[in-house]
């Protein structure tokens, strides 16, 4: 998969204060780093001895890979999206991130929907460039083929109910893999490790030295860059994504649209939020719900936060009169320790 990389938090500048000072001298550190998915990765863990190989990792992103990547014409996902209706056996990847996909889509009323690949490549941000952006023509005849209505999961297959239908898992897929390379380090009797993939990461504390781990925080500039790292968190265990709309957007002579489309409308969504920082207790929870923020003005998107359990978030947007700031959610500041 080939996914965005604007994210402003726990970038790989700030990600080393996760493991400044050690006191277990009994456990090293590990570090592997590779490419996978259109960006960069890094899987750091503590133990005796190394325990896994960069060959498992990449393999286990391989195997992702044939299954939700737009980009390998031999994947599960493009092989779907250019066959007509009807059912299609799935593998188990594919199938948990259904599972994950449809119980946000139906908790965010429609807001998230995998549906929504006709309408990202009408815009310009799939796999092929456009020319110019679309007119309103032409992006009634996209919404016709949008709605996860039009598929349905039955017992590790999927059901396509519309022809037209394709489907898009960027926005969840890249916050799964981090959960399933978690999830293998745990397997491998890993108890201490971060892992980061395109910005996305999972963390299991505490350091060797008892302490929790540290996540700096970087906020976009005014003018659309980064910032320094300006603050720090504090997370014992679980997933911090962020999507944002100051780094992948398009431009005319007119407009300047963000990559986040809006499955009921077809437009892009323009609610002024800049940045929405989820954290979770795993990554395709994080990953899945911070597009959903970004479809809310700013304080819709905290009391949407503030209603649901084990859900944080930092919210970074321009005010009526372009002023640029930020908010939280109650949990949110508990794993602030400078900001």
């Amino acid at each position: 998969m080939k996914k965005r990389t604007e994210l402003f938090i726990a970038g790989i500048a700030a990600w080393w204060l996760l493991w400044a000072g050690t006191g277990d001298v009994g456990l090293k550190r590990h570090t592997i780093t590779g490419y996978a998915q259109g960006t960069d990765y890094t899987v750091t863990y503590y133990a005796a001895d190394s325990l896994i190989s960069k060959i498992a990792i990449d393999s286990i992103l391989a195997v992702i890979d044939s299954s939700m990547s737009l980009y390998k014409p031999y994947s599960l996902i493009t092989k779907i999206n250019g066959s007509g209706k009807g059912l299609f056996q799935v593998d188990e990847h594919f199938d948990k991130v259904l599972t994950h996909s449809f119980a946000i889509y139906r908790d965010s009323k429609g807001v998230f929907d995998i549906t929504v690949a006709p309408l990202v490549e009408l815009w310009g941000f799939g796999v092929r460039k456009i020319a110019k952006f679309p007119d309103s023509t032409e992006v009634r005849q996209a919404l016709a083929c949008v709605g996860m209505d039009k598929i349905r999961r039955k017992g590790g297959r999927l059901e396509k109910r519309v022809p037209c239908v394709q489907l898009d898992m960027n926005g969840i897929a890249q916050g799964y893999s981090v959960d399933v390379l978690a999830d293998y380090l745990e397997y491998k009797g890993i108890a201490r490790y971060l892992v980061e993939l395109g910005g996305e990461l999972r963390v299991k504390g505490p350091k060797p030295d008892g302490t929790p781990m540290r996540i700096g925080i970087e906020r976009p500039s005014i003018g659309g860059g980064m910032a320094a790292v300006d603050g720090v968190m504090e997370v014992q265990e679980g997933a911090v994504t962020t999507a944002g709309s100051y780094r992948k957007f398009l431009q005319d002579s007119e407009r300047r649209v963000s990559h986040h489309i809006d499955p009921k409308t077809g437009y892009p969504f323009d609610t002024g939020i800049i940045a929405a920082t989820i954290y979770a207790k795993n990554a395709v929870t994080a990953d899945g719900y911070d597009n959903v923020i970004m479809a809310m003005p700013p304080d819709e998107a905290i009391a949407f936060v503030n209603q649901r359990k084990n859900l944080e978030v930092l919210v970074v947007y321009k005010d009526t009169s372009g002023v640029v700031r930020d908010t939280m959610s109650v949990g949110f500041k508990k794993l602030i320790v400078s900001y």
